[in-house]
């Protein structure tokens, strides 16, 4: 299963990571979310190959911004 690493910029309490790891967990194939608030890691683990737009969408949509 493919794993990707992230960085969301923004995120500072247990709120923060639910919102990010609740709208990452709609992209199709996304099996896994864990996230570091300290270091603003989002590693998300997929059965497929994951669109980097979406995940980048689905942070936006969440209220942070994924680190360029």
């Amino acid at each position: 299963m493919p794993t990707h690493t992230y960085t969301v910029i923004g995120m500072t309490c247990s709120h923060c990571v639910n919102s990010v790891s609740t709208e990452i967990r709609q992209i199709p194939g996304v099996t896994d979310v864990q996230v570091d608030v300290a270091s603003g890691a989002v590693t998300v683990t997929s059965d497929r190959p994951l669109d980097d737009a979406a995940v980048a969408a689905a942070v936006d949509e969440a209220g942070y911004e994924l680190a360029r």
